[in-house]
């Protein structure tokens, strides 16, 4: 009846905020996009969109939070209680607050230095371009369903001058046999822990430090695209700072799993560093005040770093729970991917059109006030889709049994 082993999938990502069909969400969900916020195109669609913001904002118990719901007040409140002293003086071209967050997250990553960027974006084009700076070599090799390769407008070549080479074009992250076996020499290797669009996907441990070594004997730099670093230490077992030094450099994301308003950091050799803030003042980075994103990203690094273990456990019961009840629910062919989650974020996938399960759930939001599932994309054939699950405080309080019963309640909706 159900088959939820293996499958794989990709959903759309913009989430360092460049190019393709989707943008910035942040949440979590099916990001083409599950929170409606854009990729809708006319009435119909921007009435339904309406009627789903409606909808999740007057639910009574939500499995996935939306960035969407959030209105200005609700997310400027936090600051006023940041762990900062707010009567130090604002910010002005990185220093004050702004020094202070780069300070905690090289602390937290065990590096010499990191540098704050007002884009993921921008942070990893930086970085990119000052590694093939330093080893004479303008080829990356890197996933095809990583960021720079799917959602930045083709900044890679068009802004960097930049080349990439694919280890492989298979769902999932690369071996060290396959990195050890592109055919031409690359000055870098950018691995994105996780893998977003495969779903979530990370190596094993000892398979990220055979993919560095594989690296390192080709003579590569490594860089890290850490958007979610911050939830992938429950899978590796270590410290941020013990998956951090197999890298060169590492990119981290500050609103993703964290909370906060925007921003991202590097971190990585003080020399390296230092060449970054060079050419983040070039590409127009180098921004007059950044303290609400600065405030916003060290009261997440203090609230919900400390929580994410608890929402990987969490998410690994809820994918369990979900396989249970769609199997009880009769549905004929599903997938929860990966089958155990590598952090607190998962794809399901329906064979159903993705507008009509989009609706499914709305229906139930509106009817229940139980938010299971945000929008569902496309994804392969026709009627096929799939959307992201994202396991954060909203969702600890679900049982087992909540999760089968608005499974069910979700598939008599279909």
């Amino acid at each position: 009846m159900s088959d939820d082993s293996g499958g794989h999938g990709g959903g759309q990502d913009d989430d360092h905020g460049a190019g393709g069909t989707a943008h910035e969400t942040g949440d979590g969900a099916a990001h083409a996009p599950a929170c409606g916020s854009c990729d809708d195109t006319g009435d119909e669609d921007a009435a339904r969109t309406k009627r789903l913001v409606a909808a999740w904002r007057g639910a009574r118990r939500k499995l996935s939070p939306c960035l969407q719901e959030a209105t200005v007040g609700e997310l400027l409140a936090p600051l006023a209680d940041a762990p900062y002293d707010l009567d130090e003086p604002a910010d002005v071209y990185g220093d004050g607050v702004v020094a202070a967050l780069e300070r905690r997250v090289a602390q937290l990553l065990g590096t010499e230095d990191a540098a704050f960027f007002p884009s993921g974006t921008m942070a990893q084009q930086v970085a990119l371009r000052c590694w093939a700076g330093r080893t004479g070599n303008r080829a990356v090799a890197l996933h095809p369903m990583s960021h720079p390769e799917r959602w930045e407008g083709d900044a890679l070549s068009a802004v960097s001058g930049l080349r990439a080479v694919h280890p492989t074009t298979e769902p999932r992250q690369p071996s060290p046999a396959e990195v050890a076996g592109v055919r031409e020499p690359f000055g870098t290797l950018m691995l994105e822990l996780p893998l977003r669009d495969a779903g979530f996907l990370l190596p094993t441990w000892e398979e990220l430090g055979a993919l560095v070594e594989a690296a390192r004997a080709r003579e590569a730099v490594v860089h890290f695209d850490g958007a979610r670093l911050w939830e992938s230490t429950v899978h590796f077992g270590r410290a941020l700072a013990d998956i951090a030094a197999l890298a060169d450099s590492v990119y981290v994301s500050f609103y993703k799993s964290l909370g906060g308003l925007s921003g991202a950091a590097l971190a990585g050799p003080q020399d390296f560093v230092e060449e970054t803030r060079v050419w983040r003042h070039r590409y127009g980075g180098q921004i007059f005040r950044q303290f609400p994103q600065a405030l916003a990203a060290l009261t997440g690094l203090e609230r919900e770093l400390p929580k994410l273990p608890a929402y990987v456990a969490q998410a690994r019961e809820v994918a369990s729970a979900l396989r249970e009840g769609f199997a009880q629910a009769g549905l004929p062919w599903f997938r929860i991917h990966p089958r155990e989650p590598h952090t607190h974020q998962f794809q399901a996938w329906l064979p159903y059109d993705a507008d009509r399960l989009t609706d499914a759930g709305l229906r139930q939001a509106e009817e229940t006030g139980t938010v299971l599932f945000r929008r569902w994309a496309p994804a392969g054939p026709p009627d096929l889709a799939m959307t992201e699950v994202e396991v954060t405080e909203p969702g600890l309080s679900w049982t087992p049994e909540d999760v089968r019963a608005a499974a069910a309640a979700f598939a008599a909706r279909l």
